[in-house]
């Protein structure tokens, strides 16, 4: 099976002799906005290059499955690729920062937050031989739970979606039981009882149609967690010069529109969740204060595993 999917990724690589092909691995499906940024990036490389580099997206997990796109692009098995950043958090602290909860709840935080990590998270993505070329970040984190909850004795037990080290944090201090789902079997997940609460953005809510299973929403706003578009380094040198400024401006256009893009989402999908029977409202009082309990002491591990970390935060301040 290994051979033939190598074989796959193999001839997907060869390039005509007139144009580099690159091919670029997503997460999540053709509507999601990170995925609709991706595939306008992709069409504006072409432009900017005069068809010079054709990327081609693979949306959805359909050619790489999310937990291995990092590492496909690092060993070249595919040119390009989108990760969630924060899964990425037990190879190094810099990819837990923005999964901290309410160290950065606006979208102006998060941009201080990205700021002050982003020369350390390129230092990290090269160390494997990777370039970052951009991130946008998600909207918001909300809780979802199947039923009301008003106190944290009523999170105790939940079967809560965990998608990296953070959110699993968060289930363990709020006796909550972890379990590590994907977007794309969210649906499944919640039908067969494997999980019954999860923290996620307002847009991950409406594209999976969480009122299908679920119906409460508490907009907790309680981080920003980014996605980050990545390239093998070895290819991105490939190009010519003009080339891989042609990439990058796209880049840089890329990444403006995609925190646009999710700001606009944060407001258009909350709504669309309330429009679709979803019941949404804030934390209580009492739930508020648990969560950020829980974040100082995420907060605390973190500085505590970087010596960078406190000069991170302090910028936030």
């Amino acid at each position: 099976m290994k051979k033939l999917t190598a074989s796959i990724l193999g001839l997907l690589a060869l390039s005509s002799s007139y144009a580099a092909e690159w091919n670029m691995a997503t997460p999540y499906a053709d509507g999601n906005f990170h995925t609709q940024n991706i595939s306008q990036f992709a069409q504006e490389v072409a432009q900017k290059t005069d068809g010079g580099l054709n990327i081609t997206v693979h949306s959805n997990q359909s050619l790489i499955k999310h937990p291995e796109i990092k590492n496909a692009v690092r060993d070249g098995l595919v040119q390009a690729g989108e990760v969630l950043v924060s899964r990425l958090a037990n190879e190094h602290p810099v990819y837990g920062a923005d999964a901290i909860p309410f160290i950065a709840t606006s979208y102006e935080a998060a941009k201080t937050l990205y700021d002050a990590t982003k020369p350390a998270l390129e230092a990290e993505l090269g160390k494997q031989g990777i370039k970052l070329l951009y991130a946008t970040p998600w909207p918001p984190q909300g809780l979802y739970t199947k039923g009301a909850v008003a106190t944290p004795e009523d999170l105790v037990g939940k079967k809560f979606r965990a998608y990296n080290p953070a959110t699993e944090q968060v289930a363990v201090l709020t006796n909550m039981v972890p379990a590590q789902i994907e977007v794309s079997d969210l649906a499944t997940a919640f039908a067969t009882g494997r999980v019954d609460a999860m923290m996620t953005s307002p847009s991950t809510g409406v594209n999976s149609k969480v009122w299908d299973y679920l119906d409460h929403y508490y907009d907790a706003r309680a981080w920003l967690p980014k996605n980050m578009v990545v390239v093998n380094q070895a290819a991105f040198d490939a190009l010519s010069a003009d080339q891989q400024s042609a990439v990058m401006a796209a880049a840089a256009e890329a990444e403006t529109r995609g925190w646009a893009a999710s700001a606009d989402e944060t407001a258009q999908k909350t709504q669309a969740l309330a429009d679709n029977g979803v019941v949404v409202q804030a934390l209580s009082e009492s739930l508020s204060e648990t969560l950020r309990t829980v974040g100082q002491t995420i907060a605390k591990e973190w500085v505590n595993s970087w010596a960078e970390g406190q000069a991170v935060l302090d910028q936030l301040n």
